[in-house]
């Protein structure tokens, strides 16, 4: 069974609905990234078909929809860029083995388990990649934009590429201006006319439309008496479903490929696992991180033996499926279903679409990607988080995307090597010789507070397990009907980004129900975190007890004072004068 759910009615129409406004946006997307690619755009809309469907039939997430990436193109854009434009025959041959061998080792992690291990890759070399694509992306649609073709070669810097198109490059094609700043525009105001009415995403795909219309009307994408438009169109794209193919091939190009092979199959796992988990955190659901792993690779196996672009989860596309009401991976399903009949019907009409038009869309995508407020964050976290970013994002941008994520894969692996520790968690309590020690089972618990004491490397590799820790803690307070919640930090090292994060979801979200947190023991580094991170403008400093030398520990400061605020009935006979602490 595809489902554990009863499958209703009310789902199927949810379903449905979802799977239009996904396809609706897929299909400009999947245009878009075969031309940020290099390769003609009937490989983009085919692997919006094969790579979706085959991702929601094995994956784990309900909400995830698998396709054509702008990250991934950017990368394999730069794996085919050792071909020349005029062997675009050899170089879809080596599309579709890159798409066989992607998914091979996606397949192999599956099968040894290792998906869990993604969970390790830090997020500042996430951010560091994604930074760097979107620089990228942004810069490789320059020529598309002004209607000139890009000079160099992809062995050379995408900077110097640039200036040479700028430079020495065709005189700029006033239409396809036109047309670019056309279609931004459009697409900013159906943008805000979708957010404001809460309709469906829509708005890529009708820019798409009308310009092209628009375009078609005044003549500029007809070709004349000579055979050639006034704008480069797309080009066309076959009104038939993607046909089985066993890739020609060269056996030099596995050798050639394989590096470029295991960056996409790391990034391609990254970015999926990181949009499904985004999106369970909300549903609440239980991801197999491993059967994710085996639906990716599977998707991109089989879509290299269907003329396929290697795909992963797709963030705009997902969040959209999520937003419109989906409820399982049937909507991925739906989704691939009508793409493959809107090729059937409307293929023949992509030979008047401007790649102006699907440059303007790929600007647009560029700019959403950058996620200003997330990486001002990492690099006021900590200087390891920042390091991470900075070596991840400057490899990518002067090396290249293909060597930038396992550069980034290989410093989250020595960060975690270095750091590494496992986090110990336990509750504390104030025993009947006024000791705070250790709560063992045979223990009642304190009286109107609870009392936690953590221990350990505050890193991305623990952060599921700190996360896990203090949701339980939350239940607990509900379950009760606590009000205080005492944690002692003494013992905890090298907080990061995502460790910080999740210590202020958990305190926003213990005020908002209620629930005060109090937090002792704590070390300049943490401080000096929380200071950098200004906790201070939110968070009450009267409710942090730094780390201090004397006799008198900062975790009996805080007791005394939460004694104090707990009612009458809810204080035990012991006195907070007489509180001791043990001292291991």
């Amino acid at each position: 069974m595809i489902w554990k759910i009863a499958y209703t009615e009310e789902a199927l129409k949810r379903d449905a609905l979802a799977g239009l406004t996904v396809a609706v946006i897929s299909m400009p997307q999947a245009m878009a990234y075969a031309l940020l690619a290099g390769i003609d755009p009937q490989y983009g809309l085919y692997s919006a078909i094969v790579v979706t469907f085959v991702a929601s039939v094995f994956g784990s997430s309900s909400h995830l929809i698998n396709g054509p990436t702008a990250a991934i193109s950017l990368v394999v854009f730069a794996a085919l860029s050792h071909f020349d434009p005029d062997q675009h025959v050899e170089a879809a041959q080596a599309l579709f083995l890159l798409a066989v061998m992607v998914g091979s080792i996606q397949v192999l992690i599956a099968v040894f388990r290792l998906g869990d291990l993604t969970r390790y890759i830090s997020e500042s070399v996430i951010l560091g990649f994604m930074f760097a694509a979107s620089i990228q992306l942004g810069l490789g649609q320059i020529g598309n934009a002004l209607g000139v073709r890009n000079k160099g070669t992809g062995d050379e810097n995408i900077l110097y590429r640039i200036w040479l198109t700028l430079t020495e490059g065709d005189p700029i094609n006033s239409n396809a201006v036109a047309v670019t700043a056309g279609t931004l525009l459009l697409a900013l105001l159906l943008r805000h006319v979708v957010r404001r009415y809460k309709l469906p995403q829509f708005d890529m795909f009708a820019s798409l439309l009308i310009v092209a219309v628009i375009a078609f009307e005044l003549g500029w994408t007809v070709p004349g008496a000579d055979g050639r438009a006034l704008l480069r169109v797309a080009g066309t794209v076959p009104n038939a479903f993607p046909a089985f193919h066993i890739p020609d091939i060269k056996l030099g190009w596995i050798s050639e490929f394989a590096s470029d092979a295991l960056a996409i199959a790391f990034l391609g796992l990254l970015e999926a696992l990181a949009i499904a988990k985004s999106i369970a955190n909300q549903t609440k659901q239980q991801l197999d991180f491993n059967r994710q792993c085996l639906a990716e690779g599977l998707a991109n196996f089989t879509g290299g033996f269907f003329q396929c672009l290697p795909g992963s989860g797709s963030l705009s596309r997902s969040a959209i499926n999520f937003q419109a009401g989906g409820v399982t991976r049937f909507s991925g399903i739906i989704t691939a279903v009508i793409v493959a009949s809107a090729v059937l019907v409307f293929a023949p009409l992509s030979r008047y679409v401007p790649t102006a038009a699907l440059a303007a869309l790929l600007l647009l995508t560029a700019i959403r990607l950058l996620d200003f407020h997330r990486v001002w964050y990492t690099l006021r976290a900590t200087w390891v988080d920042t390091g991470a970013f900075f070596v991840t994002a400057t490899s990518g941008l002067a090396i290249g995307l293909d060597l930038a994520i396992l550069i980034g894969v290989a410093v989250s692996i020595l960060l975690f090597v270095s750091r590494a520790a496992k986090l110990k968690a336990s509750e504390l309590i104030l025993d009947e010789h006024n000791v705070v020690r250790e709560r063992l089972p045979i223990d009642a618990p304190n009286d109107g507070f609870l009392m936690y004491d953590l221990e350990g490397e505050l890193f991305f590799g623990a952060a599921p397990e700190l996360s896990r820790y203090l949701t339980g803690v939350e239940q607990e307070t509900r379950a009760r009907k606590i009000k205080h919640v005492l944690l002692r930090l003494k013992r905890v090292r090298h907080p990061d980004v995502v460790s910080l994060e999740i210590f202020e979801h958990f305190l926003r979200q213990s005020e908002a129900n209620g629930v005060k947190v109090w937090l002792s023991g704590l070390q300049p580094d943490l401080l000096k975190a929380f200071d950098r991170l200004k906790f201070h403008e939110w968070f009450p400093a009267e409710r942090l007890f730094p780390s201090k030398l004397d006799e008198y520990s900062s975790t009996i400061d805080a007791v005394k004072r939460i004694r104090r605020d707990l009612p009458p009935t809810e204080i035990s006979p012991i006195q907070p004068a007489e509180l001791m602490t043990y001292q291991a």
